[in-house]
């Protein structure tokens, strides 16, 4: 069937909604809406592990959301379905959707992958009698929450805007076409996340020299306004540390991006592997990130420093007091 052969309606009013992953973003969706009074059903592939089935059971209790083993009885009657999944299962969700949607339901998917990828995902939904809407998530959840900023694409992008802004969400149509919103998102990462990925490569072989401030003095000269001499480092490094891996799979979304617009990738890959490389050298020495106020990149440097070292006494002295677990 055709893209947009069936003809399509929304609803008036959003009273019910159904997440399709319950992680972060799913997480504090869900709760706040549930907060603000609304009905709100989940699924998550978690559910279906023995070990993280009763942690995320919790989690939805003390959400006062409903969880559900199977999508099917997650959306049904909703009146958006919000995919909130991973990069790589962004498309295999929207495909299950496909098969348990209907009329006068919204799909809207805030996943960050590629435009193309957002354009395969909008065919699946379209062969169904739902409508969907592309959302690009222009900033972390935390600390804004429901009101993080989102750039809406699709035939119905300006009708759903004004539905998601009356529910709470601040949402603005960017585009009639999927696709756009993506685009924007995916380029901006570019240079958001390589900032991060900069940031880590520099600091830390300036911290292994002892040429930490001096390289920071001189980054605040040329960029007075950025912090460098303030909390931009531990902000920077913190978001690779609490979430390298994720940002990591985006960022290789960003690269099938550029390669779709006839761009070499250069920029995009090597974030990626600076990203996966501090996951990677945080997990070799069993350090684990903890959101907390008092972040310090530099012990965090020194805790995964030592790695090459073989000094375990002194890792741990000093994770101690980087606002991470050993």
């Amino acid at each position: 069937m055709a893209p947009n052969s069936i003809p399509k309606s929304i609803p008036k009013s959003i009273h019910r909604i159904a997440l399709i992953g319950f992680g972060e973003a799913g997480g504090i969706l869900g709760e706040d809406f549930a907060a603000a009074g609304f009905e709100v059903r989940f699924t998550d592939i978690l559910l279906r592990r023995e070990s993280a089935r009763g942690p995320m059971l919790e989690k939805a209790r003390k959400a006062k959301v409903s969880a559900h083993d199977s999508l099917k009885e997650a959306v049904l009657n909703a009146d958006i379905v919000i995919s909130a999944v991973t990069c790589s299962a962004a498309l295999e969700a929207a495909e299950e959707a496909a098969r348990a949607v209907t009329s006068d339901q919204i799909y809207l998917d805030i996943n960050s992958v590629s435009p193309e990828k957002k354009r395969a995902i909008a065919a699946a939904i379209n062969d169904s009698s739902a409508s969907f809407v592309e959302a690009a998530v222009m900033a972390p959840f935390p600390p804004q929450r429901l009101k993080v900023p989102m750039l809406l694409g699709g035939s119905i992008a300006d009708e759903a805007a004004q539905l998601l802004q009356s529910i709470g969400l601040n949402a603005t149509a960017v585009s009639e076409r999927v696709g756009v919103a993506s685009a924007i998102k995916m380029c901006r990462s570019i240079v958001i996340k390589g900032l991060e990925a900069l940031a880590v490569e520099s600091l830390f072989a300036a911290r292994r020299y002892g040429a930490e401030e001096e390289v920071l003095k001189s980054l605040a000269a040329t960029f007075p306004e950025m912090g460098w001499h303030k909390e931009l480092p531990d902000y920077l490094v913190s978001r690779v540390a609490q979430h390298g891996r994720r940002r990591a799979a985006e960022m290789r979304e960003v690269a099938e991006t550029l390669k779709d617009a006839n761009v070499n990738p250069l920029m995009a890959l090597a974030t990626a592997e600076r990203q996966d490389w501090l996951v990677d050298a945080m997990a070799a020495r069993h350090i684990s990130y903890r959101p907390v106020p008092d972040f310090s990149w530099r012990k965090l440097a020194d805790a995964v420093g030592d790695q090459s070292r073989g000094d375990s006494g002194s890792a741990h002295s000093e994770a101690e007091g980087a606002a991470i677990d050993k």
